[in-house]
């Protein structure tokens, strides 16, 4: 007999959970957004980046900083005790300024910076040269000057690699997206709706695809 009780408030006490269940994922999909109750790990994401996006919790102008140093590189390197730019620099300048020419209504910041050899004020000197020629060279790759907001000195105070001696590394200048132009309106010209659209179709397209195979072998994959 005390067997049969158990089961039967055993049973009972499922239907219950079943039934507060039901309840449940009915008043979440009534009251939740639309979708909500869909289990995929990122769900969501997009309209939690627009809300934290016009709210100010989440800056722009920092995501997009992060968008240019991963889409090229945002960083150019010099000689020491100069301020020249090489070859090298300036293939690196001319792939910023093309990303740049994408976004007329933002402004860049150029951070110059020296390694720890020579005096501190000859380095910040140094470092002002630095980024005022990255500055010259974007300018004479059609960047407007209004659009590089401006040109900062760190000198000697941010080195990459902590070492009193000569280190390329740390003979940077360094360009930062620092916010938008004020009075300039959104530009949607045919040339900036091709961009979004090309980032639109880019942004849609999974991330991993099927490699193809041909031939029947495998893809190939004194200062500072």
């Amino acid at each position: 007999m005390q067997k049969h009780i158990s089961l039967l408030l055993l049973s009972t006490g499922l239907a219950v959970l079943a039934g507060c269940s039901k309840e449940t994922n009915i008043a979440r999909a009534f009251y939740s957004e639309a979708g909500s109750e869909i289990e995929t790990a990122d769900f969501g994401n997009a309209t939690m980046t627009n809300t934290l996006t016009h709210s100010g919790e989440r800056s722009y102008a920092i995501d997009l900083t992060r968008r240019f140093a991963a889409d090229v590189p945002n960083m150019v390197n010099f000689a020491f005790n100069s301020s020249a730019l090489d070859g090298q620099a300036q293939t690196v300048l001319s792939r910023q300024a093309d990303w740049i020419r994408q976004f007329p209504e933002v402004r860049f910041r150029v951070f110059g910076h020296t390694d720890l050899v020579g005096s501190e004020g000859y380095n910040k000197q140094l470092g002002l040269r630095r980024a005022q020629a990255v500055v010259s060279y974007l300018a004479s790759q059609g960047i407007s000057r209004s659009r590089l907001e401006a040109v900062v000195s760190q000198g000697e105070t941010q080195p990459l690699v902590f070492v009193q001696t000569p280190e390329r590394r740390n003979r940077r200048a360094v360009t930062e997206v620092s916010g938008f132009v004020r009075s300039h309106p959104t530009v949607l010209n045919g040339k900036y709706a091709d961009v979004i659209w090309r980032e639109y179709v880019t942004s849609a397209q999974p991330p991993h695809q099927q490699e193809e195979v041909s031939g029947g072998g495998q893809a190939a994959g004194t200062g500072g």
